[in-house]
């Protein structure tokens, strides 16, 4: 029996943000190549030329966006709203899907008192899964989302979902920043690293709060984003050296 070759994905890593778009654009671009030209444009700052390209980029029997589109677009945040409120009516069922995904992620001030519904509602039912991606959406209102606070800081203490917890924090600090102290130092013991990182941040400088960074600097165990962010929170608490 022959074995199969295995025939690497084509890297386009080399080629300009202009170059992948325009293969995006190329009509006559397989799939795997244009699904190559995403994930490199996914490496990179986003590109706003992608927005009038997404409507082209369903796989080539149209049933269903490229494998890395909705990464592409997610990143594109709130630039890419406009465009999908006409992807949420087309015919296509993959378009409309991650227009509808763009504008939930994107709400407009009408839609603030249903989130807030949505999470008391969440919390009541016992939700585990799910209540971050509201929290996301609320924090870009800010002070203006203070009713979701309550049930955002009973989450934040009962989920058991410890990769939630950030989601939950970020969120108060963008609404409610004040009497969240514990909750940052606390961070600094997280097992999740972006809750951790918001503890050092954020966490007011005690001396518990600085010895906990310190060993967060030092620790070899620990990723390198913590152990960069906990330098530069221990250099700023230390001040310059003598001259």
């Amino acid at each position: 029996m022959r074995s199969r070759r295995c025939v690497p994905r084509p890297s386009l890593a080399g080629l300009g943000t202009e170059e992948l778009l325009a293969l995006l654009a190329d009509d006559g671009a397989r799939d795997d190549t244009k699904s190559s030209a995403l994930r490199a444009l996914n490496g990179r700052e986003p590109a706003a030329q992608l927005i009038p390209l997404v409507p082209s980029l369903g796989t080539s029997d149209g049933r269903r966006p490229l494998p890395p589109l909705g990464r592409a677009v997610e990143r594109l945040g709130a630039a890419a709203v406009p465009a999908a409120r006409a992807w949420a009516r087309d015919g296509r069922g993959w378009l409309a899907q991650l227009g509808s995904e763009v504008l939930a992620e994107h709400p407009g001030p009408d839609a603030l008192p249903g989130l807030v519904e949505e999470l008391a509602g969440q919390w009541a039912a016992r939700d585990w899964c799910g209540p971050d991606r509201t929290a996301r959406r609320l924090a870009r209102f800010g002070p203006d989302a203070a009713g979701a606070v309550p049930h955002l800081r009973r989450f934040w203490l009962r989920t058991p979902h410890s990769y939630e917890r950030a989601a939950y924090l970020q969120a108060l600090g963008a609404i409610d920043p004040d009497g969240l102290d514990y909750a940052h130092t606390e961070s600094l013991w997280d097992c999740e690293e972006t809750a951790r990182l918001l503890g050092i941040v954020s966490a007011p400088a005690g001396p518990e709060v600085l010895r906990r960074i310190e060993v967060l600097r030092d620790d070899p165990m620990e990723s390198p984003e913590v152990r960069a962010a906990a330098r530069v929170r221990s250099a700023a608490v230390a001040g310059p050296g003598p001259l």
